[in-house]
């Protein structure tokens, strides 16, 4: 996954060196001399254990600090988990073995963004340093999947959906995933806490719109526990990795 992240910054900068050379003219934005003081801005993550989607609301308290509000949606996944099918029948759905459950964070965090180069006035690209703090709550569903049973004709089986039992489901009586939707009668909550830090590269050419990079690390304590695979011990702590792209728009009414 970090491979992956670092291929899309290298082809972030890539474009953008070209989007730059290829202007002949360089594009003034009229309003870039007034301040706007809010900001609405829609994003998808990219981490080191999965992926999600951002709602984000900003304020300019001066010129060179900016007050966040977020909310995110992002799902954590093991770094230890590989997918496989059942290599005894050419029909069967992939799955992934030892999971026990799908775990989504749902993220509430307020901070600061500092401004460090400020975008001149022909374009280019402004940065600014960032620190978060807020609550976490995951939610984990668990994983069910379509198990083989014997039956009295030899080479014959019947298929049921179970939840996935560590003690009884194995590699040679699993046939695959059942539906993603099964298992949410049965959601578990786990409270936490969050705390973010990183940097934001806004490289948008007009002030009014939002377009922007975001690149951090999220550190998440849960003080339950969160089971992930069932050869693992379930993880308090969580330290992601991520990329963040982010659209919206800044404006004052």
């Amino acid at each position: 996954m970090l491979n992956y992240i670092k291929s899309i910054i290298l082809a972030f900068f890539v474009i953008l060196g070209l989007n730059t050379f290829s202007q002949t003219e360089p594009v003034i934005d009229t309003s870039s001399n007034v301040l706007l003081l809010k900001e609405m801005s829609f994003g998808v993550i990219f981490h080191s254990q999965g992926w999600g989607i951002k709602f984000n609301k900003g304020y300019n308290k001066t010129a060179f600090t900016k007050r966040v509000l977020e909310f995110e949606m992002v799902e954590i996944q093991s770094p230890k988990q590989i997918r496989t099918i059942n290599p005894y029948f050419t029909n069967s759905k992939s799955y992934i073995y030892g999971k026990l459950n799908t775990v989504f964070v749902f993220r509430g965090s307020y901070g600061m963004h500092k401004l460090l180069n400020r975008k001149p006035y022909w374009g280019g690209v402004e940065l600014r340093f960032f620190y978060m703090g807020g609550a976490s709550l995951g939610i984990t569903k668990p994983i069910y999947l379509y198990i083989l049973n014997a039956s009295p004709i030899f080479y014959e089986y019947t298929i049921t959906e179970e939840k996935y039992d560590p003690e009884n489901h194995f590699i040679d009586n699993i046939f695959g995933r059942a539906p993603f939707t099964r298992g949410f009668n049965e959601l578990s909550v786990y409270p936490g806490l969050n705390a973010k830090v990183g940097l934001d590269f806004d490289y948008g050419v007009y002030r009014t719109k939002v377009k922007s990079l975001e690149i951090g690390a999220i550190f998440e304590f849960f003080p339950r526990a969160v089971p992930i695979m069932a050869f693992n011990d379930p993880e308090y702590f969580f330290l992601t990795f991520y990329l963040n792209f982010n659209f919206g728009k800044r404006y004052n009414n």
